[in-house]
């Protein structure tokens, strides 16, 4: 017994000196909003309250912004529809359902349009042979945004699917700055290799939470491969701005410390600290990984406080 009391005693030891010498790491920023470049913001407020689960709500006193559980989605009026791209980082965005099937079919009956229509992948974790068990389908907005729709325990907003020339590297840029917790398998060099899943390279893939926003990002393969015609003549990303998801933002308690920090770590600021127009709220943009657009907003987001 004394034995197990030391050896048990020992390995507490070893447990709280491995914890202070790798401490858990800080969330350093929350998630905000995602921002849509739209030619009609009311009507693209309309849209989402009819299809997903979110309302509409003013943001710093202007109409058209959407709340959507505990982040905005906001709108820039434009000129012109987007085009529907795939060679920007961003993807697209996504709200779980608990039942995919029977939301797949209420969406048909009230004229959603699909760019993608229901499928089922219940067998992209390895389960060989597996049926429904998870399906999805990507919805196409009046502006070409693309919202995926897919089994899950709740029919919230919830994702954000991005791609990277590398996304382990990209996964690592956002535990560094933002201190988002990533997991320990992306050290493992397996984590690098490539994976096929129904002829299409769906890995080296990354995965992490901003609050209750999961970010997934896919390698740049898939879109060369999935989406060819439009990246030819092309290598690299474009930048987010412009497209029809523009950028995304986070917000932080002290937006001076925080750009002093990134601009240490070497991050690229595209917009210096000013007030959003027409409000007191200060933000700041800077380039994250494969020219994604990301605004930095000081304070949280908050239906109730946005003015």
């Amino acid at each position: 017994m004394k034995f197990l009391l030391t050896f048990v005693s020992c390995c507490l030891l070893l447990s709280l000196t491995f914890a202070q010498d790798n401490p858990a790491p800080v969330l350093k920023a929350h998630f905000h909003h995602v921002h849509l470049n739209v030619t009609d913001p009311v009507a693209a407020a309309n849209f989402y309250t009819a299809k997903f689960d979110c309302e509409k709500a003013d943001f710093a006193g202007k109409q058209g912004a959407v709340w959507a559980q505990k982040s905005w989605l906001l709108f820039s009026k434009v000129k012109q529809t987007p085009a529907l791209s795939f060679t920007s980082s961003i993807w697209h965005i996504g709200w779980g359902a608990e039942d995919m099937k029977a939301t797949y079919q209420k969406q048909l009956e009230i004229g959603t349009k699909f760019f993608e229509p229901i499928n089922d992948i219940s067998d992209i974790g390895g389960n060989v042979g597996a049926k429904g068990l998870f399906y999805y389908a990507y919805v196409q907005s009046p502006d070409n945004t693309l919202i995926e729709l897919n089994t899950a325990r709740h029919h919230n907003f919830g994702h954000i699917h991005m791609f990277s020339n590398d996304p382990i590297s990209a996964a690592e840029w956002w535990g560094k700055n933002f201190g988002v917790k990533l997991s320990p398998a992306l050290k493992n060099p397996k984590a690098r290799e490539p994976r096929i899943y129904r002829t299409v390279p769906i890995a080296p893939s990354a995965s992490f939470n901003v609050d209750n926003v999961n970010i997934i990002i896919y390698p740049a393969a898939y879109p060369k491969q999935v989406y060819s015609a439009q990246w030819q003549g092309k290598t690299d990303f474009e930048t987010t701005r412009g497209k029809a998801v523009d950028h995304i933002a986070l917000s932080v308690d002290n937006l001076a410390v925080i750009l002093k920090e990134l601009k240490a770590n070497s991050v690229k600021v595209t917009q210096e600290p000013k007030n959003i127009s027409g409000t007191k709220i200060k933000s700041a943009f800077i380039e994250g990984p494969d020219k994604l657009a990301i605004e930095l907003v000081e304070g949280h987001a908050d239906k109730a406080a946005a003015k």
